[in-house]
């Protein structure tokens, strides 16, 4: 998945001009866009790499390459780190509810590089569909990972409720309970089941709304819960 995802990525920025805006991240170039993955490949790789058990500073940025230089160094490491390191090895993760194991960089990395993908998309008009399974994996990883990161860190849970995330054309739902201060809790949702807040709607639609690439009007209710589930905003 890794790999045919940065190839798409590579395709789409290959011959754009660097200075381009990205619609989907105002404020950001197609070179910026081409840094960030590069930069965030290469301090998440170093975890499966070094096996570390604790956080680690990012690296300094290397110098003496250009921008798809250096995104191609990491692609290429990237791909050989995935495929030699484990999922069940030990090693420091990002979020309270997620195990200390390679697994969860596994799944960050892939799902980072379908964002950035989409996002690079956008850029050419050329935005390709995005498997319902790997959109629900992507729902889960946000559900049960980045919600608990994202809380853990500057913007703490103050919000007491509960949501709902039910996408139409599989069969996975999700019940997601907050309360202040802690990490949330995540069931399958019961058919029929409601929450303070619904998100509904194509797979595909709800995991790009979770990370704030796409509006729709079917995520209705509390509004505090609706801003806590959806991650994106500024990544």
């Amino acid at each position: 998945m890794f790999i045919e995802q940065a190839e798409m990525f590579r395709k789409a920025v290959a011959d754009v001009d660097p200075a381009t805006p990205v619609p989907t991240r105002p404020g950001w170039t197609v070179q910026d866009l081409v840094i960030h993955l590069g930069r965030f490949l290469e301090t998440s790789t170093a975890y499966l790499r070094t096996g570390s058990r604790t956080a680690m500073r990012p690296a300094p940025p290397q110098a003496g390459l250009s921008p798809l230089e250096y995104l191609d160094l990491q692609l290429t490491t990237a791909a050989e780190i995935l495929t030699a390191v484990p999922g069940n090895r030990p090693v420091w993760t990002f979020s309270p509810a997620a195990p200390d194991l390679a697994w969860v960089w596994h799944r960050r990395i892939a799902h980072e590089t379908v964002l950035r993908r989409f996002d690079a998309q956008t850029v050419v008009r050329e935005v390709v569909a995005t498997d319902a399974d790997l959109c629900v994996d992507g729902i889960d990883e946000v559900l049960t990972t980045i919600v608990a990161a994202k809380l853990d860190g500057d913007v703490p849970n103050m919000v007491a409720a509960t949501a709902t995330v039910r996408p139409t054309d599989v069969p996975e739902s999700w019940l997601i309970s907050l309360a202040p201060e802690e990490v949330p809790e995540i069931r399958a949702a019961a058919p029929g089941e409601e929450g303070d807040a619904q998100v509904t709607g194509e797979a595909e639609v709800v995991y790009f709304w979770l990370w704030n690439r796409m509006n729709f009007k079917e995520m209705t209710g509390d509004r505090r819960v609706l801003d806590v589930l959806q991650v994106g905003r500024g990544h």
